[in-house]
């Protein structure tokens, strides 16, 4: 299966009408790869674990669209554990508009390119993703994760506000997925704005098949 999905409109406004998103918490379904780095010496960034993931939200969601997120884990005396996504990028206009409004998740849009085969229990999968015709990141994985033990899951995001003098928005996480180790390979464009991945240690991949997660 291969598809290439066309971004909405850059302004999500532009037809006169914002675009509608669901109330929380989305119910959502789909695809995930993950891939942990040691980050160590980025300009502008701390020194620490994160996560780089494309994610596909199939039908079955209450909005379908693709999505590139890079996040780290944070701990604080009020939050306790949670994830923090530092950047982001979705094709959907309403699924920005709702990320940034409801949890205060920083989404942009862009370009994305899927294509997955699959081979008995086998999976291969290519991800792209660019932003106006300027590439952001491209990755490979290969997973047997869809003939794994469904088992839940659960967790949560902490965000600080996008304006001035807001609060900071929190999430909750609780679902079921299929996850095993893959094997996973990332290219990070060296003009992009996550350039700052480049040379940094990949330390594992995951992927997610046929999560069922409630977000919000």
């Amino acid at each position: 299966m291969s598809h290439f999905q066309d971004p909405e409109p850059a302004d999500p406004r532009s037809s006169g009408e914002p675009p509608v998103y669901p109330d929380a918490p989305w119910a959502m379904v789909g695809q995930l790869w993950l891939s942990l780095f040691r980050v160590r010496g980025a300009a502008d960034r701390e020194d620490g674990l994160y996560g780089a993931a494309f994610v596909n939200y199939e039908p079955g969601s209450p909005l379908t669209y693709s999505e590139l997120l890079v996040a780290r884990p944070v701990r604080s005396q009020e939050y306790g554990r949670r994830v923090n996504i530092t950047d982001i990028w979705v094709d959907s206009a309403a699924s920005m508009l709702g990320g940034r409004e409801l949890w205060a998740i920083p989404k942009d849009l862009c370009d994305f390119a899927l294509d997955t085969s699959h081979t008995g229990p086998l999976s291969r999968t290519e991800w792209s993703a660019s932003l106006e015709r300027r590439p952001i990141a491209r990755a490979t994985f290969s997973d047997v994760s869809r003939a794994a033990l469904r088992l839940p899951f659960r967790g949560g995001t902490w965000q600080p506000s996008l304006t001035p003098g807001g609060e900071d928005r929190t999430a909750s996480i609780t679902g079921s997925t299929k996850t095993l180790p893959c094997r996973g390979s990332w290219e990070f464009d060296a003009a992009g704005p996550l350039a700052w991945l480049r040379g940094q240690r990949q330390v594992a991949s995951f992927r997610m098949a046929d999560f069922r997660m409630s977000f919000g």
